[in-house]
């Protein structure tokens, strides 16, 4: 690693930054409405992104800093394991095309901003809207906290911030400067700023790997050495291996399929998606979206160049940046360091206000002020991902790294139990309020006490998100084990509720609201109940 700063690689990777900062800025004067003062305009960006806009901010929402720095980590630390990422985001795909067509619709219809609006108009539960939000809130949190990790690797790659001796202030000012920057667009420009810069961080990523899968392996001597010298480590230390052992297959086959389970379940997916004009973006995009998957797969194959190199670091997460430290010129490692800086404050940005407008439609608004005016909506959720960004910042200068990265997994166990309520009620109105909520409750204290108990090198606790099945008796990912009995649960408690006649919900929706798109005749969209005071 290097002792000193790179004064190229840090001089590229600040004039990029400070160009998208520029842009985060302008970008509150793109498409700019006639009443900025509401959550459709600085929370969605008025709902009114095309194809290739809403492409990029997914993307830039879904391919994160994480996912650049921890896919080819994990890979490296652990061989084909690591990998299970790319089958997920091929399953994810084909699912979400059979159901965020539908959301958006209903969505559009009803005026509805998150997800727990829509869970509260489905089932007319409060409650239940409750549970959702604070589930994204929770495991949304420690994800923000991790793209600004991935900020903070590159910089400790390129020397900035000092050693660990350094003054405090000193080593993470820098962090500290990128955190307030972000925040500071975010509260300017809103949904807006994300999907500007998202081109610029797409446009960097895909150059940086076009590049780096042609000119790193000639460096190496072919993928058939870097190969050689993967399965060489792999064989020495017992870990993993280039292709999944018999072992893992339970682990790596329920990890994907949970993960693609939970993915578009994030707050910061769905904030993505209502953003989009029509229906029928959203049908394109699930569509074209799978080329990050190529890029992804990649992207991946970085982990055993890595090990090729001959990259030795303590820290897994830092195993990429130094891999562009060593092989590119000083130039191109800077232009590698800001797609990674970048691609972190794009995702963190949409996730801040993501949680945010979940707890100001339905925490403050439904709780606290259910007369609050567009105006106050808009102000309180500004204000709140400001305090979202602070706890995450404060979360990754006070915690351990490897913390912060167990923490993700346990909201990814979280978030995946609020799949019965959203995409079970897209589809149908049979599952009762209560039983998805004591369905939710299930999975989320079985997922949070078997990862309690989950050790690994560094932690007594939160170690890991796999665990024994019960039943089965393999290793496999607890979010989907929670799911399982979640899904049961729910189930079961539907039937004993109807049969002892339970109150029910009233449903705001109708089976056409499904299927409406913003060009059908008399589709306009209608503020919920929920939004001139009244409550279920």
């Amino acid at each position: 690693m290097n002792d000193g700063v790179n004064g190229v690689a840090l001089a590229v990777f600040i004039f990029f930054f400070v160009l998208v900062t520029a842009m985060g800025f302008l970008a509150a004067r793109w498409r700019r409405a006639e009443n900025e003062h509401s959550l459709d305009e600085w929370g969605l960006g008025g709902r009114s992104f095309g194809t290739w806009v809403t492409w990029f901010l997914l993307g830039g929402d879904l391919y994160t800093a994480y996912t650049f720095v921890a896919v080819p980590a994990a890979i490296y630390a652990a061989g084909a394991s690591g990998f299970f990422a790319v089958p997920y985001t091929i399953l994810v795909y084909p699912l979400i095309f059979t159901f965020l067509p539908r959301l958006w619709s209903v969505s559009h219809k009803h005026g509805y901003v998150t997800t727990s609006d829509f869970v509260r108009g489905r089932f007319g539960s409060k409650g239940l809207s409750l549970a959702v939000a604070v589930t994204g809130i929770l495991a949304t949190m420690p994800y923000i906290a991790l793209q600004l990790v991935g900020i903070q690797a590159v910089l400790d790659v390129m020397g900035v911030g000092g050693g660990e001796d350094t003054n405090w202030f000193i080593k993470d000012l820098p962090l500290l400067i990128a955190f307030g920057v972000l925040a500071a667009y975010t509260y300017s420009s809103g949904l807006r700023a994300p999907a500007l810069i998202a081109f610029v961080k797409d446009t960097l990523i895909y150059i940086v790997i076009a590049v780096a899968i042609i000119y790193i392996p000639i460096k190496l001597g072919g993928f058939d050495d870097i190969f050689a010298s993967a399965s060489d480590k792999f064989t020495e230390t017992g870990a993993g291996g280039v292709v999944p052992n018999a072992g893992g297959q339970w682990t790596y086959a329920t990890l994907a399929l949970g993960s693609a389970l939970a993915l578009f379940m994030y707050p910061h997916s769905i904030t993505a998606t209502l953003s989009s004009r029509s229906r029928e973006v959203i049908r394109r995009n699930t569509t074209i979206l799978p080329l990050y998957s190529l890029m992804l797969g990649l992207l991946a194959l970085l982990g055993f160049m890595a090990i090729a190199a001959g990259v030795k670091v303590e820290n897994g997460q830092l195993a990429i940046p130094q891999l562009f430290e060593n092989m590119f010129p000083d130039w191109f490692a800077g232009v590698a360091f800001a797609a990674i800086g970048i691609g972190a404050l794009v995702p963190a940005a949409i996730m801040s206000i993501a949680a945010a407008n979940l707890f100001t439609r339905n925490i403050y608004k439904d709780f606290i002020k259910p007369d609050a005016t567009p105006a106050q909506e808009t102000k309180v959720s500004k204000l709140v991902s400001l305090l979202v960004k602070v706890g995450a910042l404060i979360f990754v200068l006070g915690m351990d790294k490897t913390v912060a990265i167990n923490f993700q997994l346990l909201g990814g166990i979280w978030i995946l139990q609020t799949f019965p309520a959203l995409v079970g009620g897209l589809f149908t109105r049979w599952f009762h309020r209560w039983a998805l909520l004591g369905g939710w409750a299930v999975g989320m204290v079985y997922g949070t006490v078997a990862a309690y108990g989950v050790a690994s090198l560094t932690q007594k606790h939160f170690g890991g998100s796999s665990d024994e099945i019960p039943g089965i008796g393999e290793i496999g990912y607890i979010g989907l084990t929670a799911f399982v009995l979640n899904v049961l649960v729910t189930v079961v408690l539907t039937f004993v509720l109807r049969a002892a006649k339970a109150p029910d919900g009233v449903d705001e929706t109708k089976p056409g609201d499904y299927t409406a798109d913003a060009g059908d005749p008399g589709v306009q969209v209608e503020l919920p109940p929920a939004t001139a005071g009244s409550s279920h």
